[in-house]
């Protein structure tokens, strides 16, 4: 039944690519053909990076409410744009080597990630409820910091922040999309590879290291993987904090069952499924460049507001 329900987002992901690729195409066919392949590559990466980070998250923190963006990725991300056109200047910061800011934006994220999780994470499960309230605390706080940055530049520079700070599809570069392409595929490989012995994680520490199970190398391990998916995603089009919420949410729901070598790929394919189906109504049924990001993060904070509500309740 799980292998079924796999073949049909496949599908569904196939039919709305066709659609997405094919829908309004006109003259001159390789030029633009070429520019849809490359938005479509990019909201498919970002899509199943995102999905798969947070199923991959929510198991090690054995929490279904929380996002890598909800813990810092996304500010730090925010604060490193802040801070670069600060120092030098929109002009500069809009003329900087591509990939290298790519390659040094992932490495700093990365960085970042695994030194928290590394110095916090130690021997007890309560360690891991360290490592996020620290992360939202240090969100916070360097949301404060480019917040307080970009009110002390020019209008020019600002808009310049704010451009770097959301999440956009409206161009991607081919390079950087291959580069990201090429880290996402060994990544989801090394996932699904540990998936039996996320299965067993998912039981809490102590069940799993009572079966044999080294969990604090695997949540080390995990978590370096989930920095590295998020860091790619979010380097190559910004931050989308609430996709992976959503897509994690989903693919419990559609799969039906706890098995990470189903809800990975189930998360994968719903979040790229929610990107280019979302990408195709804004763009080319109604016509809007920018809609897609504030939707997707409108519906998947009503998400969060609703699962947090309704785990208070229990």
């Amino acid at each position: 039944m799980g292998r079924r329900r796999l073949i049909v987002l496949g599908a569904m992901l196939v039919l709305m690519s066709g659609l997405f690729l094919g829908w309004g195409l006109r003259a001159p066919y390789d030029y633009i053909l070429t520019l849809r392949v490359t938005k479509l590559a990019a909201l498919i990466v970002v899509g199943a990076a995102t999905g798969a980070a947070t199923v991959l998250f929510q198991t090690v923190s054995q929490n279904r409410l929380l996002t890598p963006g909800i813990v810092g990725f996304d500010a730090l991300f925010i604060f490193i744009q802040t801070m670069l056109v600060v120092a030098i200047g929109g002009g500069a910061f809009s003329t900087l080597p591509v990939m290298a800011k790519f390659l040094a934006e992932t490495l700093i994220l990365m960085a970042a990630a695994v030194t928290l999780f590394g110095v916090l994470l130690r021997r007890s499960s309560e360690d891991v409820l360290r490592v996020i309230l620290t992360g939202v605390i240090i969100g916070a706080f360097l949301r404060g910091l480019s917040g307080l940055a970009a009110r002390l530049v020019d209008p020019s520079e600002f808009a310049v922040i704010q451009a770097a700070s959301f999440a956009s599809f409206g161009f991607v570069d081919a390079q950087l999309l291959w580069v990201a392409l090429a880290g996402l595929l060994p990544a989801m490989a090394v996932a699904l590879w540990l998936s039996p012995r996320l299965d067993v994680a998912e039981l809490g520490r102590m069940t799993a290291r009572s079966v044999g199970l080294d969990h604090d190398r695997l949540v080390l391990g995990v978590l370096a993987l989930v920095a590295f998916l998020i860091a790619v995603s979010t380097a190559l089009v910004g931050p989308i904090t609430f996709l992976g919420l959503l897509a994690a949410s989903l693919a419990y729901v559609v799969m039906g069952t706890y098995r990470h070598a189903l809800i990975l790929p189930a998360a994968a394919g719903i979040g790229a499924l929610i990107l280019v189906s979302g990408q195709f109504l804004f763009e080319r049924l109604l016509g809007m460049q920018s809609a897609l990001a504030v939707i997707v993060e409108f519906f998947g904070g009503l998400l969060f507001l609703f699962l947090v509500l309704r785990r208070s309740r229990s």
